[in-house]
């Protein structure tokens, strides 16, 4: 079963390795959709931290992670799905409901995030100390 995810994926914590694993675990094929810089600026309004190129890095150098692609744009989900033959879509549940239409094409679970982390809240800490 191919499971797919996606995310930006900046400041990598505890919480992304918890998703990925257990994403992981639901198949025999993680393929993970890194969001670019481009992407990431247009649904957050700021630059990552650390550029895609370095994202990607990342991503792929973890032992659950199979496959990794940069996301180039939110209305290309229902593509990549198919592009990739997806079986299962994983994304936290800070996204609940959000990605039920594409339970059209594939399993759609929302994992429980990690409490008390994320990259904002790692930023805001970060600018804070400045």
């Amino acid at each position: 079963m191919n499971i797919i995810t996606f995310g930006t994926f900046d400041v990598f914590h505890v919480g992304h390795i918890h998703i990925l694993e257990r994403a992981a675990g639901l198949g025999s094929k993680l393929i993970v959709g890194v969001s670019s810089d481009q992407l990431n600026y247009k649904k957050k309004g700021r630059t990552p931290v650390y550029c895609e190129k370095d994202r990607l890095k990342i991503i792929s150098s973890l032992s659950c992670v199979d496959e990794v692609f940069v996301e180039e744009s939110l209305e290309l989900k229902a593509q990549y799905i198919k592009d990739y033959e997806i079986d299962i879509l994983v994304m936290g549940d800070d996204w609940e409901g959000k990605f039920d239409h594409f339970s059209e094409f594939c399993q759609v679970i929302y994992f429980p995030r990690t409490p008390s982390i994320s990259t904002t809240e790692i930023i805001e800490v970060v600018k804070a100390i400045e």
